[in-house]
């Protein structure tokens, strides 16, 4: 399968460095001339080594300048060319409306590019031993913990989620060894969110963090680190946009964890269902 270069730049960007935001500009400007210059002409185009670039087509995902020339000549040549649509004020409702979709299905396109598998396979097997598992998150992040917790109650494991900020950290202070916190921070650098993560790491809980930031406290704190991707307009924030992001990465791991634990997974389920049934008319 085809990688999506410039798709690989824009959901990393915000994590880029200076240099490399200075390399990333300057293929998403013109990926027409990126696939006819050399590794050597880039470098001295933007003054900067050869290694550099080299290093930067590393940590977007390919092994080289070559093979990210190559990606980024299929993707150009398509007709399925990513394009970032800001909204505008004489734009209509259905207008409005569209780019917002595609919007969203951006962000759910680049964070999947930088989905790590060995770090879902280690959250589900983290997840799949928990005792109990928590998850927390302020402000908007609070209401994805509370979706989670909303599907994680159907897989039969002992889970919780709060709104408020001090149930947060009281829950936290009561975890164990046995247990697991899932913290939820787009930027991964709200303070009373890392004093919720600090508290259940002190009691000994094995820590997941879903964040926009590798860089992050939150990101360089957990066990497992989950990274979301999103790009910011005029009239959307990109924690906003990350939501769906977030949201996508909470659904992999509940059906991981109800595949992986079928047999009770289906029998809470069916409870699930059963009580669920008695509310409606």
């Amino acid at each position: 399968m085809t990688q999506n270069c410039l798709g690989k730049i824009r959901s990393h960007y915000a994590r880029f460095s200076e240099k490399e935001k200075k390399i990333a500009n300057y293929i998403l400007e013109q990926p027409e001339q990126i696939i006819h210059s050399t590794i050597n002409e880039v470098a001295d185009d933007l003054n900067v080594a050869d290694a550099t670039v080299f290093r930067f087509c590393k940590r977007i995902g390919f092994k080289g300048y070559q093979a990210m020339k190559i990606a980024l000549a299929a993707e150009i040549m398509t007709p399925i060319q990513q394009i970032h649509e800001e909204i505008a004020e004489t734009d209509n409702e259905k207008t409005i409306a569209e780019k917002i979709f595609r919007s969203n299905v951006r962000t759910l396109e680049n964070t999947l590019q930088i989905l790590e598998s060995h770090a879902i396979e280690k959250a589900v097997k983290l997840l799949m031993k928990a005792d109990k598992v928590q998850f927390y998150g302020t402000g908007g992040s609070s209401v994805v913990a509370m979706d989670a917790f909303h599907k994680f109650v159907r897989t039969g494991i002992k889970t919780f989620a709060f709104i408020d900020s001090h149930f947060q950290l009281m829950s936290a202070s009561q975890l164990t060894k046995q247990d697991v916190a899932v913290v939820i921070s787009h930027s991964g650098t709200n303070k009373d969110t890392m004093n919720i993560l600090n508290t259940a790491k002190a009691n000994g809980a094995k820590t997941i963090g879903i964040t926009g930031f590798p860089k992050s406290p939150l990101s360089q704190n957990v066990d497992v680190s989950l990274y979301t991707s999103s790009e910011e307009t005029e009239y959307r924030s990109e924690a906003l946009a990350s939501r769906i992001g977030q949201l996508s990465l909470i659904d992999a791991l509940y059906v991981n964890v109800m595949i992986a634990n079928k047999d009770a997974s289906k029998h809470s389920l069916e409870k699930v269902r059963d009580a669920i049934a008695e509310t409606r008319i």
